[in-house]
């Protein structure tokens, strides 16, 4: 009864209902193009790591958030969005000239740009979603975006992969870049005014600066954000098991699919409760519980059993979430809006970095020492992550209430 109220709620807002449909829109292109990009790659070069570069050229400008979110607070968010829509549909298509190994520098290069412009959409997105709709729906739909994002993951690489297999790679190419198009137009929609922002004298190094001094200096903010980005580590190291947690179970490498569907379901279940849960614990509370549950699993991991697998994806998938969405709802609600687009980028660089770091520090801690021994490691490092939060804090409010760059409803 709770997800349904939560979900209506959501969707009788104009704002909040164009926000989520656009993110299904994006979501679906870029989980098609992720997964088709891969096997396009190994389809032309028959080599696994340079498919799994695809992956890596995407995450590729995530450290640089912070300078990139810079742009979120230069320009009106609206337009901006707009524009990197319009400017990603316009440079896919020349995906369509990939067609040998000596070429395949071009994808590459598209995948880099489309992370970059991922960031400065992420950060511009986030900021214009507190103006577009009230601050007591945001925990709701960054829940639902969550939800949805998730979902999308299941969902569309069956799409690209089955695109890719009938039509090949531009196929899939051509379908993201007219769901950025979609997109654009969904935005076009938004019943949000602007004014244009206040131009600063301060370089972009200097205005970067600021809001990661705004994050780490913010009592509120900064233990959520630094949570979030170890949780990020533990788990990225405890997914590098997965292989040998399937291989001990007995199952071929194809059961991995089957673990992570189980976790994708516990995500979207999270994204639902995550609103109402946010409303009742607090956003550390609720992160913290998100973390324990994530800890407990990972630790219940350990042993070899196919319902306790099963189980414990299911729970890595609802208690993951939890961090992120308290995370990201905070930054909104405690950054003044001419700092919001850069404090949003800065707090996805914090959070999603370590990700990419734990992979690659997971996959050679894998080969010197089991899941056995690991997965209890990494666990118990989880359950001491969520402690701190438990704690009591106290809130500081915004240094600024209003400026020339906030937004507000027409």
């Amino acid at each position: 009864m709770t997800t349904s109220w939560t979900v209506s709620r959501v969707l009788r807002d104009h704002n909040a209902r164009l926000c989520l449909t656009g993110l299904v829109v994006s979501a679906f292109g870029t989980s098609s193009l992720w997964l088709a990009s891969g096997v396009w790659v190994k389809e032309l070069t028959g080599s696994d790591g340079l498919a799994a570069l695809c992956l890596l050229a995407m995450w590729a400008p995530t450290p640089a958030g912070p300078a990139l979110g810079t742009l979120a607070d230069r320009f009106r968010r609206k337009p901006l969005l707009i524009t990197v829509n319009l400017g990603l549909a316009a440079l896919l298509p020349a995906l369509f000239a990939v067609d040998s190994p000596g070429r395949l520098w071009l994808l590459f290069a598209v995948l880099v740009v489309y992370g970059a412009a991922g960031a400065v959409h992420d950060a511009a997105e986030s900021a214009l979603l507190t103006a577009a709709v009230g601050p007591d729906l945001l925990g709701d739909v960054n829940g639902l975006r969550m939800t949805l994002t998730e979902g999308m993951k299941l969902v569309a690489p069956l799409t690209g992969a089955g695109l890719y297999t009938v039509w090949g790679g531009p196929a899939v190419a051509c379908l993201d870049a007219v769901t950025f198009l979609l997109a654009a137009g969904l935005c076009g929609l938004l019943r949000v005014r602007e004014e244009q922002p206040v131009r600063s004298a301060a370089g972009w190094r200097q205005q970067a600066a600021q809001g990661v001094r705004h994050l780490w200096g913010h009592p509120v903010l900064r233990p959520l954000v630094r949570a979030g980005g170890t949780t990020m580590l533990l788990t990225a190291l405890s997914s590098t098991t997965v292989y040998a947690v399937v291989d001990r179970l007995g199952h071929s490498p194809a059961y991995t699919g089957v673990l992570y569907a189980a976790q994708g379901a516990g995500s979207v279940t999270a994204g639902l409760l995550a609103g109402p849960a946010l409303r009742r614990l607090g956003g550390r509370r609720f992160a913290a519980a998100g973390i324990a549950l994530t800890g407990a699993a990972v630790v219940a991991r350990a042993v070899p059993w196919d319902p306790m697998a099963l189980a414990t994806s299911v729970a890595c998938g609802l208690g993951l979430p939890c961090v992120l969405v308290a995370a990201l709802t905070a930054v909104q609600r405690e950054t003044p809006g001419p700092l919001l687009g850069r404090a949003t980028a800065t707090a996805n660089t914090l959070l999603f970095t370590p990700n990419v770091v734990g992979l690659a520090l997971g996959a050679g801690l894998v080969e010197l020492a089991g899941p056995g021994l690991l997965l209890p490691l990494y666990g118990l490092a989880l359950l001491l992550t969520a402690l701190p939060l438990t704690q009591r804090t106290t809130s500081t409010p915004r240094t600024t209430t209003s400026s020339p760059s906030d937004t507000t409803p027409a």
